[in-house]
């Protein structure tokens, strides 16, 4: 069995009927969390461990935060937003800088790529508050 599997068990195993449980959570408030990179629940937390990988649980509180999956939608929302960034800047680049083409395309490329990394982790988190607010956990196949 995987560590996923084993800790959705826990998880399950370990939930209470109590109304408090089922509390609602701040989308708000979780996804600003996110994308601070802590625990969406508690806020003191590391959310990531590395770049990207997200932690399996809260080291502050023990929320397993390993069973929220962001899978593709990170990736789409950061290159929606680099995609429309980049409209206007090739345009301004291009118009105000007189730039050789080439030479554009190459300090047009490393911007895009640096700020691509930077918005990816912000992204990623603040999608995983978002997952985490409304308890989207990963269920398996």
């Amino acid at each position: 069995m995987s560590v996923e599997g084993a800790l959705f068990i826990s998880y399950v195993l370990n939930m209470s009927d109590e109304p408090s449980d089922l509390s609602p959570r701040s989308n708000k408030e979780a996804m600003r969390r996110g994308l601070l990179a802590r625990c969406p629940h508690c806020g003191e937390g590391k959310l990531f461990d590395g770049y990207l990988t997200v932690v399996q649980k809260c080291s502050s509180c023990e929320e397993p935060l390993g069973l929220y999956r962001a899978a593709d939608a990170p990736a789409f929302i950061t290159m929606s937003i680099i995609g429309l960034l980049l409209i206007p800047v090739l345009g301004f680049g291009f118009v105000a800088f007189r730039a050789d083409p080439l030479t554009l395309a190459l300090v047009v490329t490393a911007i895009v790529g640096a700020l691509t990394l930077v918005v990816l982790r912000l992204v990623k988190g603040a999608f995983v508050g978002f997952l985490w607010a409304q308890r989207e956990i990963d269920r398996g196949a």
